[in-house]
Formats: structure tokens, C-alpha cells, sequence
């Protein structure tokens, strides 16, 4: 006889599948980028069979995925059958290939995969109950599950327990207050405009006012507790608001002051440890001057977030150092909403290429917003724009079609003749092409089948009369970053390296 009543079987049976469903996609989104990576930089195409893309691993074995741009249920071809690999086992994978591959051994890289793995139902689980913002803009910088498509651990958060970084976790719709430090006025390092930060609070005589990111400040904890003990630093309390985290973590958006400040954060994500590093700070000043004058020049309507200035103190100079950047509404054209490029590549609720009529209408006015700015910054004022997915805006009109682009972040740009202009080239190219428009085309043709986006960004760029971009429009190949074999052999997170990958602009 059955003694438990199946009312009371129900909720655990719901439960039981609710954290199986909750395993399957944590596994599917963290798997999806480390598989872009492995096929694509050391993965030999060798045919599709069966709906499913084949290829040969440097061991020789092959392994086949489900799906291009988020490629999923991968298997590998060992004893006469295939097989099918969790995310451990691909891991595993990936780690023996690598070693067979650039002869080299690296225990760091695959822990940062599995933590990304936990990190991805970490935020599955929090992203349940969270209410997401109402803001459409906030929604879009808080939308990135899958992150970097082209990174083997893009959620990594630095291994440690998800109770330190969930509270400020973008992706679990976290929003927080700031704390609020005093800084004693003879410790302060300051350039540029930094007056907003003043109106955050009050600081006492002797002080001068210093936001703080609270995780930063946890994971500072040790090396700051003589200034607070010596009264070179005191507590003020929080803010009166919430701030929001960007796609970026450390960067967050206060609504109220409309105004973004960018914290040191001592954790690995990606390939750098994010923090603001003395050397980028000393040149910020000339960076961010060079491309405000190149986007004042243009006239618009493309706008610059200059970053203004930075506050730190001489004792803890990196761990301290918050950056103001400009905030939105002085940049907006009228009745126009900001949407993170990336946002609109992972989808989110209420994205506009989603309820787009036309798509191709609608991929022609992203083009027209986005191409013209970055190229006119590097032909006119030797500005090479870090024009990633994350570093781009893309405002849209109250139909949802894109009219202006913003772009952010002074520390990613290069300026001629600091660089080369043939590498100048090499980067925007990767950072516009590559990581931006070939993610948001490859979106709008899996949401759209049949359009084929690229004669439609070759017209575009062919408007801009550089012999870099008729070159462009006749390469057989793009660069495509290396980010696995970066963090595998252990270069520099700056120290990009490309291989080629084919150029669709050409064959359009």
C-alpha cells in the first residue's frame, strides 16, 4: 500500500525536476562557450552528419555538437561509439587536448571552468526568485547568463563560495548601496573632474568623500584595517540609494545621480584580474580626452561615457580607486532607450529585434547606429574604440528601432600612434566585427531563418572610403581572439593573439 498521500509526493517530485531541469541548462549555458572555443581554435571542421557538426581534435578523436552559435550535447567518438560528455568530462577533454596541443600543462584553467559551471547555477538558482528590473536598459545589462561566447569560463568569479559574490551579482538582478568612506584629505589621489562623488553624502571636516564597492572592500578587508585603525579611513555608512551592477560587475549604475562608477574588483573574470591598475588610471586623462574630442568633432548623434576622472587613496592606490563616468540622459537623443549590445545577443525580455516586423530593416538601422562612429574615430582622429558587445549601447526609438550608439570605457582604447595602425586596425576589426556584429547577425538569423545579414553589413561598411576597409571586404579571413589558448598558456590577459577564421563579409 502507498502510506504517502500523492498530494504530499507532488512537491518532491516537482523539486526533483525543477534541479534536474536547473543541472541540464547550468550545463548546456557553461558549456556552450568553452565548446565555441575548443572548435574553434584548436578543432579541425570535418563535416555535419545528422544535424550535428563534426570535428578533429588535435589527438586525433573527434567530437560532435548540437547547434553553431551556442553549440551544445557534445560527444566524442572513442571504442566504435559516441559519447556523451557532462561539463566535467568536457573539461577533462579540453585539458588533455590543450596539453597534447601547445605542450604545456595549466592547473589554474580548468578549475576556473568548473567554477564557472557552479557559478552559471548559482545564478540559475538566484535568478528564480529575483524580480528582474523594470527598466528596459537595466534589464539588458543585467541579461548575460552565457556571457563571453568566446571564453572558456566566463562566469568564473575567483573560485570562492557563491554567498561572497551573489549579492552583487548582475545577473541575479542584485541592486545594493554603495558604502561610503572617509578619506582623510591628506591620503587623497584625485584627477580629473570627480565633483559627483561629492554630492554622494557628507564627509566630515579633515575627510573627503569615497564610494566603495562593498565586495571590494570585503576582499580588501586585511590589507585596509591600519588605515581604519590609524583614522586615515572611516566608515560614513551607505548611500540613500541603490546602485545596479552592469555586465561589467565592478561597473555600476546609480539611476538617481545617473552616473556610473567603475571599482577595483580583485577577482579574476575573464582573462584579467579587475582591478584599476595605476598605469591605466595615469593615462586616462589623455585617453578619454582624445575621444571626446573625436566625438564632438563627428557632431553626433553617437555619444562618448567619458570616464571624467578617478579618486583613490596614495595608501591603496589600486584596491581604493573608483572611476566616475558619465551617466545617460545627457547623451540620449529624445525618447530613445539604451540597450547593451550584448543584451540584445543573449535576448532578454521585451528586446527589440525580437518584435522587430522587419528584421532586415531593423539590422540596417543597427548598422547605420553602430559602423559609422567607430570607423570615423580611427580614419579622423586615430581613435581605436574598444567596440565590443559589452561596450556598446545601442539606443532605439520608441519602436524599437536602434538610432544612436554609445560607447564606453577609456581603459580598452587605443590611440595612433601609441599602437601601430596596422594593429590598431587589427584590434577594431576583432572588437567590432568579430565579437560584435558577427554575434548580433548570427542572432538575428537564428531568430530570423533565412536572412542573411552580411551583404547588408558589407554595403555599410563599403560607405567609408579606407583602403583598411577595402581590404577588409576582400580578406579571406578575420581575427579571431584566442582566449582559451591565452589563459592556457598563460599570457597576458592585453596581450591578444589571433588566428584566422573565414570572413563572411567577403563571400557577401
Amino acid at each position: 500500500m502507498d502510506l504517502i498521500p500523492p498530494t504530499a509526493k507532488a512537491p518532491a517530485s516537482a523539486d526533483r525536476a525543477g534541479r534536474d531541469g536547473l543541472a541540464a541548462r547550468a550545463e548546456a549555458v557553461a558549456g556552450a562557450p568553452l565548446l565555441n572555443c575548443l572548435l574553434r581554435e584548436v578543432g579541425e571542421p570535418l563535416s555535419e552528419r545528422d544535424g550535428r557538426r563534426v570535428h578533429r581534435l588535435p589527438s586525433g578523436r573527434e567530437l560532435r555538437v548540437r547547434g553553431a552559435r551556442r553549440p551544445t550535447e557534445p560527444e566524442v567518438y572513442t571504442a566504435g561509439a559516441w559519447h556523451r560528455l557532462d561539463h566535467g568530462a568536457l573539461v577533462s577533454l579540453a585539458g588533455e587536448e590543450l596539453r597534447r596541443h601547445t605542450g604545456l600543462a595549466n592547473h589554474e584553467l580548468p578549475a576556473e571552468m568548473l567554477d564557472s559551471r557552479q557559478a552559471v547555477a548559482a545564478l540559475l538558482t538566484a535568478r528564480a526568485g529575483a524580480v528582474p528590473p523594470d527598466d528596459p536598459y537595466l534589464r539588458s545589462e543585467q541579461s548575460l547568463l552565457t556571457g563571453h561566447p568566446h571564453h572558456p569560463a566566463p562566469k568564473a568569479r575567483g573560485g570562492g563560495p557563491a554567498s561572497a559574490w551573489l549579492p552583487y551579482a548582475p545577473e541575479a538582478h542584485a541592486r545594493f548601496p554603495l558604502v561610503l568612506l572617509g578619506l582623510r584629505e591628506d591620503t587623497v589621489v584625485e584627477e580629473g573632474d570627480t565633483a559627483a562623488l561629492d554630492a554622494l553624502g557628507e564627509a566630515p571636516p579633515g575627510y573627503r568623500l569615497l564610494p566603495a564597492h562593498p565586495w571590494q572592500l570585503d576582499l580588501a578587508r586585511r590589507a585596509l584595517a591600519p588605515a581604519f585603525a590609524d583614522g586615515r579611513l572611516v566608515r560614513l555608512g551607505v548611500t540613500a540609494f541603490d546602485a545596479w551592477p552592469t555586465a561589467a560587475i565592478r561597473t555600476l549604475y546609480t539611476p538617481g545621480p545617473d552616473l556610473f562608477l567603475k571599482f577595483s574588483l580583485d577577482v579574476r573574470i575573464t582573462n584579467d584580474i579587475r582591478r584599476l591598475w595605476r598605469h591605466d588610471l595615469l593615462r586616462l586623462r589623455r585617453t578619454d580626452a582624445a575621444v571626446t574630442r573625436a566625438f564632438t568633432a563627428a557632431g553626433g548623434p553617437a555619444a562618448w561615457l567619458s570616464d571624467r576622472g578617478y579618486r583613490t587613496a596614495d595608501f591603496a592606490f589600486e584596491e581604493l580607486a573608483v572611476l566616475v563616468r558619465d551617466g545617460l540622459r545627457g547623451h540620449l537623443l529624445p525618447g530613445a532607450t539604451p540597450l547593451l549590445a550584448a543584451g540584445l545577443v543573449e535576448g532578454f525580455a521585451g528586446s527589440p529585434p525580437h518584435r522587430a516586423a522587419d528584421t532586415a530593416a531593423w539590422w540596417e538601422a543597427y548598422l547605420a547606429a553602430v559602423v559609422p562612429p567607430v570607423l570615423g574615430a580611427f580614419a579622423d582622429h586615430g581613435v581605436v574604440l574598444e567596440a565590443h558587445l559589452q561596450n556598446t549601447l545601442v539606443a532605439v526609438d520608441a519602436g524599437g528601432t536602434p538610432v544612436q550608439a554609445l560607447f564606453r570605457d577609456a581603459e580598452g582604447v587605443k590611440l595612433l600612434p601609441d599602437v601601430a595602425r596596422a594593429a590598431g586596425w587589427e584590434r577594431l576589426v576583432y572588437c567590432l566585427v568579430v565579437n560584435h556584429l558577427t554575434e548580433v547577425a548570427a542572432a538575428l538569423a537564428e531568430h530570423r531563418p533565412g536572412l542573411d545579414p552580411w551583404p547588408a553589413a558589407r554595403r555599410e561598411l563599403a560607405r567609408h572610403d579606407l583602403p583598411e576597409v577595402r581590404a577588409l571586404l576582400a580578406a579571406p579571413t578575420l581575427p579571431g581572439k584566442t582566449n582559451l589558448l591565452l589563459r592556457w598558456t598563460g599570457a597576458d590577459g592585453a596581450d591578444a593573439r589571433y588566428l584566422p577564421l573565414p570572413n563572411p563579409l567577403a563571400d557577401a
